[in-house]
């Protein structure tokens, strides 16, 4: 029982830090459908883990039809645990998740194979994963990652990483989680596509110089000595930045 009740209070303490709109302990309690999600699961996994499958089920059946929040009873959840909204979270059967996660609505942690054995996700302590994200297959999401909205991740994703686009690319943090396990800022995410053609054009930019520098080169040796000056106004007027970023 003790321990019971001091899973309830970090349960409602983690809604509390992690959610502003969350002003005391009573609103939590009983108006915020990620935990009363948790609770239930917490009761079915029990009955999942003494082989009373069917009743399991039935229970986290009434779960989501009472939250909008489908979690397979066999799932394995860490503590602090924290669904914000919730509607539309789907967690399958063999998905295991560390300590202090967030999740946001739409969140799908499913499988893409009809084997049995390990075949979902396995998020690590800290992770935040943002509203709409699919994270597909048994993979590993490391420790402290975050996951932007609507990504669809399939690969492994190394810990302190951001992850965004379809399918999602993991990019390494200069830095660590300044608070591990409260990283919210979930729509502070990269511009892949952005950064990297922005090297394409950087790179074109380098070939139109050497381009040019061997066409003058070639002019000067063959002895003509006004192409210097033509090319070099060609240049300022040919290869000037014809893009805005």
């Amino acid at each position: 029982m003790l321990g019971l009740i001091r899973t309830i209070r970090e349960d409602v303490a983690s809604a509390l830090e992690r959610d502003p709109a969350a002003h005391n302990a009573l609103e939590v309690l009983t108006a915020y459908s990620g935990l009363h999600a948790i609770w239930w699961h917490r009761v079915a996994h029990r009955f999942w883990r003494w082989r009373l499958r069917l009743l399991a089920r039935w229970l986290s059946q009434l779960a989501r039809w009472l939250t909008g929040i489908e979690i397979h009873p066999g799932a394995q959840i860490g503590p602090r645990f924290f669904i914000d909204h919730g509607m539309g979270v789907v967690i399958g059967e063999t998905t295991e998740i560390g300590a202090d996660v967030t999740l946001y609505h739409g969140v799908t942690l499913g499988g893409v194979s009809l084997q049995h054995g390990k075949r979902h996700p396995t998020i690590e302590d800290g992770v935040v994963i943002g509203a709409g994200a699919k994270v597909l297959g048994a993979i590993t999401v490391g420790k402290n990652s975050r996951i932007g909205a609507n990504a669809v991740v399939v690969k492994d994703v190394p810990p302190e990483s951001v992850v965004v686009g379809i399918p999602g690319k993991p990019i390494k943090r200069r830095a660590p989680a300044p608070e591990p396990g409260r990283d919210l800022a979930h729509n502070v995410l990269p511009d892949v596509v952005t950064a990297r053609l922005d090297r394409i054009l950087d790179r074109l930019d380098e070939v139109e110089r050497a381009i040019h520098r061997s066409a003058a080169s070639a002019t000067s040796a063959n002895g003509n000595g006004n192409g210097n000056g033509h090319h070099a106004e060609e240049e300022e007027t040919l290869y000037a930045p014809d893009y805005v970023i």
